[in-house]
């Protein structure tokens, strides 16, 4: 390690005083113009790591539904997965270290994950169409050169795609070629498989308007619009080219607010979508001929998904074991319809990505969403073997017609991490197979009314949860009111965790109207309040 480079570099990157970050599930966000020694250091991690595991590491700079000031960093392990936790602390060490310590922390870190420094170090890096984005990118590169490893910069692509791209690279292009071309290419041949099978013809029904969230999935998805033939109608909204980032659109206002997002006019029983604003969350959405707006979140994603891929792995006569994974975020009419119609175990855990794909990776068939519109299907290796496989060797055309379109999902689904633009093929293959409506698919259950509400502690800590965040173990007291606050009304439930972010309690409740989905959240948020040390005022109705 040459040390006199590093003091030099370091003193270019310099950290603002007083300034300490964490590491999360997002990796680091904040106000853009506080991250460039954040960007630099993660730099030199994503070397360290690389040299820890011997593959491609990558750095995605995005702040995702964050506002267009904010920005971020965050580290993709080689198979496109997170950063593994263990290094998630070792990524808030290097952050917060003062100048002068930065080689000592350096040194430990290397020491503690056996880390050898005279070992090949690759890295990709992608960034968001944020002003701030290049800039930062180029403050990776530093921290990269610094410790002497290689890196190709991808430049502008969504998180989704650089996952894809780290993945290909380590697998020596097992799962795909490391190119945006590569991608596109896998994805629109495997869509267009898929719909070839299709019986449903209709004009109306290919018509698909995207809100891009004034975002990177815009340039991405008019890149890829050379690859589909004519027949694919998408028409992109919010791309960018007039308003701000994320500003009143995208798929996290759209959920958030329960309404359209600004910018995308819409008629009647038309189908449109949101991406959020690095183009890893979708959610869906129509008005009724009433004027009605209609929201169809990760939940119902899943729902279609399962539904479709059940069939399939029904036809191909296998014992494929399939389950789906939620948080307890998940409305409960949805959870009801797998377990009680369709007959799909349900596994519910804790909130944020890693631990919903962890689960998943438990089944041949894994598939998770978070209601916020964020999720994948996983296939073990095992279950992708024998469907390829059947696919050469069946000779039931039946059977062999099934494997194919399961082979064909596989290629279209990126297994990495949640994909808004793979997701949205996905849904748009299952709507056109089917031959069913948006208005449908909404009506496969109707969500129970609900309501999140935040109440302001004075220390997050003082709660402490089991069962997958749905009970609370502390303070004493707390969960019994809870049990007694539910039992007043029908098909209710509630649950409260602390935030991971913020010293606020994050509260959920459902009801059968939504007049007692409001007033058991209200009541469940003075218990909080009372009970868990709540700050100012009490909360009102």
């Amino acid at each position: 390690m040459d040390s006199e480079a590093l003091r030099k570099y370091s003193a270019l990157h310099p950290k603002p005083a007083g300034l300490t970050l964490q590491y999360g599930t997002a990796g680091f966000r904040t106000k853009a113009e506080q991250l460039d020694h954040i960007v630099f250091r993660m730099g030199l991690l994503a070397i360290l790591r690389s040299k820890a595991v011997t593959a491609t590491i990558g750095i995605m700079v995005t702040a995702s539904h964050n506002p267009e000031e904010d920005n971020g960093v965050k580290l993709v392990d080689p198979l496109g997965e997170m950063l593994h936790p263990s290094w998630e602390e070792y990524a808030t060490q290097l952050a917060n270290a003062e100048e002068q310590e930065l080689q000592k922390v350096i040194t430990e870190i290397c020491q503690k994950a056996a880390v050898n420094l005279h070992k090949d170090a690759s890295v990709f890096i992608g960034r968001d169409t944020r002003p701030s984005s290049k800039k930062l990118s180029q403050s990776v590169i530093d921290g990269i050169q610094v410790l002497g490893g290689q890196y190709h910069d991808y430049g502008l692509v969504t998180t989704p795609q650089l996952h894809y791209m780290v993945c290909c690279q380590n697998t020596q292009g097992q799962y795909g070629k490391a190119t945006l071309e590569g991608y596109y290419e896998k994805l629109s041949k495997a869509f267009m498989e898929l719909i070839k099978q299709s019986h449903c013809s209709g004009e109306s029904q290919r018509h698909l308007k995207i809100d891009c969230a004034n975002g990177i999935g815009a340039l991405k998805l008019s890149e890829m619009k050379a690859y589909f033939p004519q027949e694919v109608l998408i028409h992109i909204y919010n791309d960018g080219t007039k308003e701000k980032l994320n500003h009143l659109c995208g798929a996290d206002f759209v959920k958030v607010h329960q309404k359209p997002p600004g910018g995308l006019d819409m008629k009647p029983n038309e189908r449109c979508c949101s991406f959020d604003g690095d183009a890893d969350r979708i959610v869906y959405y129509y008005k009724d001929t009433a004027g009605h707006f209609h929201l169809i979140d990760g939940d119902k994603i899943a729902t279609l998904i399962s539904i479709f891929l059940k069939e399939l792995l029904a036809k191909v006569k296998q014992n494929f074991k399939m389950a789906v994974v939620q948080t307890a975020y998940a409305n409960g009419n949805s959870t009801r319809y797998l377990q009680e119609t369709l007959k799909v175990p349900v596994h519910c855990v804790k909130t944020g990505v890693k631990h919903l794909h962890h689960k998943a990776q438990e089944f041949d068939v894994g598939v998770y969403f978070e209601a916020n519109g964020h999720g994948t299907v996983l296939f073990s290796k095992a279950a992708e073997t024998k469907i390829r496989q059947l696919v050469k060797e069946e000779k039931d055309d039946e059977k062999r017609e099934a494997a194919k379109m399961l082979e064909n999902m596989i290629d279209l689904i990126n297994q990495t991490v949640g994909d808004a633009v793979s997701d949205m093929l996905v849904i748009e293959a299952i709507l056109a197979l089917k031959g069913l409506t948006v208005q449908q698919w909404d009506a496969l259950y109707t969500d129970l009314p609900n309501r999140l509400l935040k109440v302001q502690v004075a220390d997050r800590r003082v709660i402490d949860t089991t069962d997958a965040e749905r009970r609370a173990l502390t303070p004493p007291g707390l969960q019994e009111k809870i049990d007694a606050l539910v039992k007043k009304y029908k098909l209710s439930r509630a649950f409260v965790r602390p935030s991971g972010t913020e010293d606020v309690v994050r509260i959920y409740a459902e009801a059968d109207t939504q007049e007692n989905a409001d007033a058991l959240a209200h009541e469940v948020s003075l218990a909080v309040f009372h009970l868990a040390g709540g700050k100012g005022a009490p909360p009102q109705p």
